[in-house]
């Protein structure tokens, strides 16, 4: 399900806003993930997406088009959960 922006909690609005990085591809898989998974998250999943939303475009990137996988579990997790929301 396919969440409006304006129906997100102050938070999702926040997540969604960060998710315009300066590559086109990483804006996509990000505000699709935000916008269909976000209302439903809980707050550590919330975290780690801040955590992820931290990293440099490049290791994002690498992360999220399978290049490099992250070493960190939680990281991992929401990696896959994000390019499994995917088309």
């Amino acid at each position: 399900m396919t969440v409006h922006p304006g129906t997100l909690d102050e938070e999702g609005r926040r997540l969604l806003w960060r998710c315009r990085r300066g590559m086109k591809e990483l804006d996509i898989l990000l505000e699709r993930y935000v916008r269909s998974g976000v209302a439903q998250a809980s707050a550590e999943e919330r975290v780690t997406l801040t955590q992820l939303l931290e990293l440099p475009d490049p290791e994002l990137a690498d992360y999220l088009f399978g290049h490099i996988a992250a070493r960190d579990p939680r990281i991992a997790r929401l990696v896959a959960d994000i390019r499994g929301r995917q088309p």
